[in-house]
């Protein structure tokens, strides 16, 4: 820890509101004036220690019962620092990428009328700045702060963090705090310590790059010009916002001679699919006068890659890149009576353009609802050459470890929640050996045992294609799969809680609640039914693969019709859809296109529509493989 100019500070964790983890010992620390006491006061008992010649210091506190609020103490000389408000009960520190980081605002298709009566005392989540370093573990947090649950605060929680909480919280009623340190498009090795990455391998000339600060800054600089540059451009040459003035955003521009394209649809296929640059969409529609009275919402879907959407020529909303959903509030005098006219410029920098299909575009204002779907004008307002994409350091090997990870291993924890994967399906094949590390890694830094490890196996995601033999999606959920050998780990399947075209699904409360219930059976040690069935032995008899499984709880049964998602192989290896059928607990598969089988799949596919074999608890089957 670097010697400080305070005369006593601690982490930003350690702050008013904040959540320690009850029945062990919990660690406070922190830096003042070296070689002299420091005393903290807590629940009626008082710990002292001596700083050392830094001014650093950390003293343990005894176990304690749940309960709060409760203030501490912490004085060195004549300074003392106090904190209030504070809870012992659990706290669970969520990990991974987008999809745990995924904001509760993001869920309100869903959940809006839910979160409009979120107040919870006893929820908290303190969120960690995203920080990379590449030249060892950070020893503080950038900043941060502990907040409660109301409805304006659980607006920025994870929703994955918080619904696990609000689960937990309804059965235990025991305060729940969680450590949101999850960063979009992070891949498993950014989480990861130098020491591990180094042990595995491979990543030594990445490791050597990252640490040259020059390097980065130059790569960030350069490339951050480069962006505006092209930026610069496009706007010089697009023909529709010449001098700043947007005429194509207008509503008298006559558009009549621009070619059409139905909405929504991506670009593939017309002349639009090698177009990087500017190409402005139009619609006219009618509104009735008594729309008027309400306030508007425009839903424009998806759109790939960025927008600026103008309605009757006022701007009401752009977004910069393509995963957010559209959602523009309408300023008030916006909407007219009569025709209005919608012009969106769509900016595509690198990916084939266009508008996500199946999902909602349309203009809403209290009862009435107006479809924006169908026929659009459109006219490319100007051709550019690819943007490359920027380089995201905070996606390089131990950079998020050391900024982010590394800074909190004093802090006490119940467990681990992770959600990740998305960033490593394009090399799948070591999963399990990076993901198997980093558990490890993460157990080490805390040194609190085998903490619990709970994580979520990848949804189902893109084309819905029942086989899809090289679908790497497949193969990292049964990477994930086989990351249950580690002890004290549980998954939570979310095979058919994904969006075929969305990487974010909106139904994280559902994703919350089943890691909620594999805590509850791994962790709090209820006789509960907590996974959906997986398999557990495969038995060739003749033409006919015989399978059993755990976690059938009262029953198999195949949800919404036959049983389907299965595939058999030959020594040939090439895989062949499957008749299945459920006898009592075991489920006897075969086709007639192999006459002797040797391996089988389930739910193989990156969007496998045909999957369906659940407990009669409601919980899906894990996707499979299997080879005699």
């Amino acid at each position: 820890m670097e010697t400080r100019t305070e005369p006593l500070f601690l982490s930003p964790i350690l702050s008013d509101g904040m959540v320690l983890q009850r029945e062990t010992p919990v660690k406070i620390w922190g830096q003042g004036v070296p070689n002299e006491e420091v005393r903290v006061a807590f629940r009626d008992k008082v710990y002292t220690t001596t700083t050392d010649a830094h001014g650093t210091f950390r003293l343990v506190l005894e176990p304690m019962t749940p309960g709060c609020p409760f203030t501490m103490q912490i004085s060195q000389g004549q300074t003392e620092i106090s904190i209030g408000d504070i809870l012992v009960g659990d706290v669970w520190l969520l990990g991974g990428q987008s999809n745990m980081e995924l904001p509760i605002r993001r869920t309100l298709d869903l959940f809006e009328e839910e979160v409009k009566t979120a107040r919870n005392p006893f929820i908290r989540q303190f969120t960690v700045p995203m920080l990379y370093d590449f030249h060892g573990p950070r020893t503080e947090l950038s900043g941060g702060e502990w907040k409660a649950v109301t409805p304006e605060t659980v607006l920025d929680f994870s929703a994955v963090g918080y619904f696990f909480a609000q689960a937990l919280y309804e059965k235990y009623k025991l305060p729940i705090g969680l450590i949101q340190t999850a960063v979009g498009g992070t891949p498993v090795e950014a989480w990861m310590s130098e020491e591990v990455i180094k042990r595995i391998g491979g990543y030594e000339e990445l490791l050597a790059q990252c640490k040259d600060h020059q390097f980065v800054q130059r790569t960030l600089t350069s490339e951050q010009e480069r962006m505006e540059r092209w930026y610069r451009q496009l706007n010089r040459e697009d023909q529709g916002c010449q001098d700043g003035a947007n005429p194509w955003s207008k509503p008298d521009y006559d558009d009549t001679a621009w070619s059409e394209f139905r909405v929504p649809a991506l670009w593939t296929g017309s002349e639009l699919e090698t177009v990087q640059g500017a190409v402005w969409f139009r619609k006219k529609f009618e509104v009735p006068a008594e729309m008027l009275r309400y306030e508007g919402l425009l839903r424009l879907g998806a759109i790939i890659d960025g927008d600026d959407t103008y309605l009757n020529g006022v701007l009401v909303g752009k977004t910069d890149y393509k995963y957010p959903p559209r959602k523009y509030m309408v300023p008030p005098g916006v909407l007219r009576a009569g025709v209005n006219t919608l012009a969106v410029r769509v900016i595509c920098n690198r990916n084939t353009g266009g508008f996500m299909k199946d999902k909602a575009y349309s203009l809403t204002a209290g009862p009435y609802t107006i479809d924006l779907t169908g026929p659009w004008k459109y006219k490319i307002g100007a051709v550019m050459p690819v943007l490359p994409q920027l380089t995201f350091f905070q996606y390089k090997p131990t950079g998020v470890y050391n900024g982010m990870i590394a800074p909190l291993k004093h802090y006490a924890l119940k467990g681990f929640l992770w959600y990740q994967g998305e960033s490593n399906t394009h090399h799948p094949d070591n999963y399990q050996l990076l993901f198997t590390e980093m558990i490890k890694n993460w157990r080490a830094t805390w040194q609190q045992g085998e903490l619990p490890f709970l994580y979520v196996q990848l949804p189902n995601f893109l084309a819905s294609f029942e086989q899809t033999p090289g679908s790497n999606w497949a193969r990292l959920r049964e990477e994930q799969r086989r990351t249950l050998s580690v002890p004290n780990t549980g998954m939570a399947v979310t095979i058919d809680l994904g969006e075929y075209n969305d990487l974010h699904p909106q139904n994280k409360k559902d994703v919350g609640r089943r890691l909620a219930l594999c805590a509850r059976q791994l962790v709090y040690k209820e006789k509960i039914v907590a996974q959906g069935p997986s398999l557990k032995q495969m038995e060739v008899k003749g033409k006919t693969i015989e399978l059993r499984f755990t976690g059938i709880g009262s029953g198999l049964v195949a949800k919404d019709g036959p049983l389907g998602g299965f595939e058999v192989c030959g020594d040939d290896r090439k895989f062949h859809p499957a008749t299945a059928e459920i006898e009592d607990d075991r489920i006897r598969v075969f086709s007639p296109l192999v006459e002797k089988p040797v391996g089988l799949r389930y739910a193989w596919a990156d969007h496998p529509t045909e999957a369906n074999l659940y407990n009669r608890e409601g919980l899906p089957a894990s996707p499979f493989e299997a080879y005699r």
